[in-house]
């Protein structure tokens, strides 16, 4: 627990270096600490708490906590046609019913497997951006050389400046793959979230794809109601089977009632990860759609960095635009991010002169 707790700590420490988008930052820190989080909050409750109580009809036969073991251990059921039935008249609780052979039973196991899933599901969020830093390789931070601090000496600032323009120059339109691989760790972002709505809908059995609508219609929150999208889910009452022997040997089937206090935990859980998960998808749907357009409009390039140093000389980014590759832009996006705005907008008009200057040579 404690290595997860420092791992999560990591995450909500804030990075010098930016070398992502804003989105992109929403997967793998925002979501991965939301998720581990969750899992924590469920594994407290589950494994240090009591996650249920089961009664028997013969109670002084059958230990209590043996119920507990073996129904939490096999899983409890809610009885389909109990749904419709009057609470407290036809029913104790919605879902608990006497059951005869031939009843559609609903099993509830994933209850148990909630916190694994959580952090398996954070790991995945992280893949995208672990790919992502293995091809970005350090670059943005070595290619900054100080250049982040406002008050480096003029002779110092200069010469890095200097390096830096040289690197663009022996590299120019060299950055395709550095490019691609992030646009590709950014539709994997993509994919991933909608991948993990459709696993969390077959992990709760086709439950969780309208889950959050569901609950925003429903408007009686009597407990007595007969109908709670959140209690069919994840039910707070439920029934189990235990069978054992009798005196004379005979097998005895005992039905009891269980009591599931974990489920006021994952019923939240899952109604916020409902809203965030469509949240993350359409700003990610929007920020690919956003990234496409940058790649066949000038302009859009123009203005992603123009709005990060406004201190820029406009021409001078124009020509820089107009004669660097899609990849070289890129990576001086990422560099505005890092870099003092002073230093950035320098080094922009010593990429434009210098260019300018070695066109000019090609035609003496």
């Amino acid at each position: 627990m404690e290595s997860v707790l420092s791992f999560v700590k990591s995450f909500v420490k804030a990075k010098k270096i930016v070398i992502d988008s804003f989105v992109c930052r929403i997967h793998h820190k925002a979501s991965v600490i939301l998720l581990l989080a969750c899992s924590i909050l469920v594994t407290a409750k589950q494994y240090v708490g009591d996650p249920i109580d089961c009664i028997g009809i013969s109670k002084n036969d059958i230990p209590t906590e043996l119920l507990d073991t073996y129904c939490w251990i096999h899983s409890t059921f809610s009885v389909q046609k109990g749904w419709n039935k009057k609470v407290g008249v036809e029913v104790p609780y919605p879902g608990v019913d006497k059951y005869t052979e031939g009843d559609k039973r609903i099993h509830h196991t994933y209850y148990q497997w909630v916190c694994f899933m959580l952090m398996i599901q954070a790991g995945f969020f992280y893949i995208p951006h672990w790919f992502w830093k293995c091809m970005e390789g350090s670059r943005v931070k070595n290619l900054m050389l100080g250049l982040d601090n406002p008050i480096l000496s003029e002779d110092a600032k200069n010469e890095n400046k200097k390096l830096l323009v040289k690197y663009f120059q022996d590299n120019r339109k060299n950055h395709v793959l550095y490019f691609t691989a992030f646009i590709v760790s950014e539709i994997s972002n993509f994919v991933n979230v909608i991948v993990q709505i459709f696993l969390v809908d077959k992990f709760l059995q086709g439950e969780f794809s309208n889950y959050g609508h569901k609950v925003l219609q429903f408007r009686d929150w009597d407990w007595t109601a007969n109908y709670n999208p959140m209690l069919k889910v994840f039910p707070r009452m439920t029934k189990c089977t235990f069978n054992t022997y009798g005196s004379s040997g005979d097998i005895q089937r005992y039905d009891t009632l269980c009591v599931l206090p974990i489920n006021i935990i994952n019923e939240k859980i899952y109604v916020i990860l409902w809203f965030w998960f469509l949240t993350v998808a359409v700003l990610t749907g929007l920020s690919l759609v956003y990234r496409f357009c940058t790649f066949f409009i000038a302009r859009l390039r123009y203005k992603s960095i123009i709005l990060l140093n406004r201190l820029v000389d406009p021409d001078d980014l124009g020509l820089v635009i107009e004669n660097y590759g899609i990849g070289d832009l890129f990576l001086l996006h990422l560099l505005s991010k890092n870099i003092d705005e002073v230093n950035f907008s320098e080094l922009i008009k010593d990429l434009s002169t210098e260019f300018t200057e070695n066109e000019g040579r090609k035609f003496l």
